[in-house]
């Protein structure tokens, strides 16, 4: 196989763009001791997130622990208007402090978020409705066409140079990994992910496949390459796609894929495959039906759909600090309304699969290469946005191996297609990981 290795990756001319994160500073240092009612306040919003194994050291150097709970992490406190931000909404406040510097995790970060999110997932029933208020996550920004080219850009145009040093070196992927032997590497598992979805869709030489959210192109050029299909794959990043256009001429594959600058909204002609792999959290769910309607009108009348995104078992809003600092504009589906967008185009659901422990061990390994390139980071972006990328990293490991987050990939087709298979035979006839990469 054909791989691209960081060293032959195009660059992008924007190694020391800044970029800001907007994260308000109020940084004020203190050494008084704590009042009574702040201590108070410690002891609620400890009992309020469900009592985790954690203590709070603040800045005078106090440690309040909770009554009967051994703590395996601290957090400590610099002034104590980090005490009152954290307590007037934890969602938002704990990832900008934590990004500023004026709240330290003294313990793995990732097994601390663990901790929280099932603390907080038994705890929550117990809340008051003001308390549901108060600590709300915000609605997404919106994702309509106007406003869908923004989102992507403040996300995914960071940089090819600040993504290749913690992505896989294989085709660059930036979506959940298939870990189908414990022992693989990333770029393995990268490479069995790409095989594992082109034999969901069941794809032959000769045939065409439109991809809606390409990212840097792998998927695409792994279909043209290894399944000899032709491939047209929208995207609205302008980075992500002069990357794959080079990469397409570098594996001279460019005469099998068209890479469009375009909204999936967009797409035009009738395809014998529809895939997307990690776009449909962008996409809102004011959108579902829109897109339901234009995989319906892409595909052919025998031809099968895979859709694969982040999810939820029961809905509910992303993150107030994911979706304010890190991905505006996201909500990852339920499964529920994961359906309901096959429901709206009369589709059949021909099989659902959840990866979740899979993304988990993925967040792991790009977390370890990113903490290698620390140092790079923070002289591309600075010292604050090298702590939230690390803070989103450990949260978003935390969120999958708690089951607050889930992955489905759900293939389908049209209602009346029964060109289909009786099992699942297919998928597993040999390894879809490379033996080494």
């Amino acid at each position: 196989m054909n791989q691209s290795t960081k060293a032959d990756h195009p660059r992008a001319t924007n190694r020391s763009r800044p970029h800001s994160l907007a994260i308000p500073h109020q940084e004020q240092q203190a050494d008084r001791p704590p009042h009574s009612y702040e201590r108070w306040l410690i002891g609620k919003l400890l009992h309020l997130a469900g009592s985790p194994p954690l203590c709070f050291r603040l800045w005078n150097g106090e440690t309040i622990n909770t009554d009967g709970v051994t703590a395996k992490y601290t957090l400590q406190l610099s002034d104590p208007k980090a005490l009152y931000q954290l307590v007037g909404n934890p969602n938002l406040a704990f990832g900008d402090l934590y990004s500023s510097g004026r709240l330290e995790v003294e313990g793995s970060l990732p097994d601390l978020m663990a901790a929280l999110y099932r603390a907080v997932q038994d705890a929550r029933e117990r809340w008051p409705r003001w308390l549901e208020a108060l600590w709300r996550n915000h609605s997404p920004r919106s994702t309509s066409v106007s406003e869908a080219r923004d989102n992507i850009h403040h996300h995914y145009d960071l940089g090819n140079d600040f993504y290749s040093l913690w992505l896989d070196k294989a085709e660059m992927q930036y979506t959940c990994a298939y870990y189908e032997e414990a022992g693989l590497s990333l770029e393995q598992a990268q490479l069995a992910k790409l095989e594992h979805v082109c034999r969901k869709l069941r794809l032959k030489p000769g045939q065409t496949v439109v991809e809606a959210g390409c990212g840097w192109g792998g998927l695409a050029r792994y279909m043209a390459r290894e399944h000899g299909v032709k491939v047209h794959a929208y995207n609205i990043s302008k980075e992500q796609i002069e990357f794959a256009r080079a990469e397409a001429r570098r594996q001279n594959l460019d005469h099998l894929i068209n890479y469009v600058e375009d909204d999936y909204r967009n797409i035009s002609g009738q395809y014998d495959a529809f895939v997307s792999v990690g776009m449909l959290e962008h996409v809102g769910k004011d959108n579902f039906d829109e897109l339901a309607q234009v995989i319906k009108r892409a595909l052919k009348p025998e031809g099968m759909a895979l859709l694969h995104s982040i999810g939820r078992n029961r809905p509910m809003l992303m993150n107030a600090w994911i979706e304010k600092r890190i991905f505006p504009g996201a909500y990852p589906p339920s499964i529920g309304e994961f359906m309901g967008i096959c429901e709206s185009g009369e589709f059949s659901v021909l099989d659902v699969e959840n990866l979740r422990l899979h993304y988990a061990r993925t967040l792991e390994d790009w977390m370890s290469r990113f903490q290698e390139h620390e140092s790079e980071v923070v002289e591309m972006y600075g010292e604050e946005f090298n702590r939230a990328w690390r803070m989103y990293l450990a949260g978003s490991i935390a969120a999958f191996q708690a089951g607050a987050l889930q992955l489905f990939q759900v293939v389908f087709t049209h209602g009346q297609n029964n060109n289909l298979l009786l099992n699942r035979k297919h998928l597993y006839t040999t390894p879809a990981a490379p033996e080494a990469v």
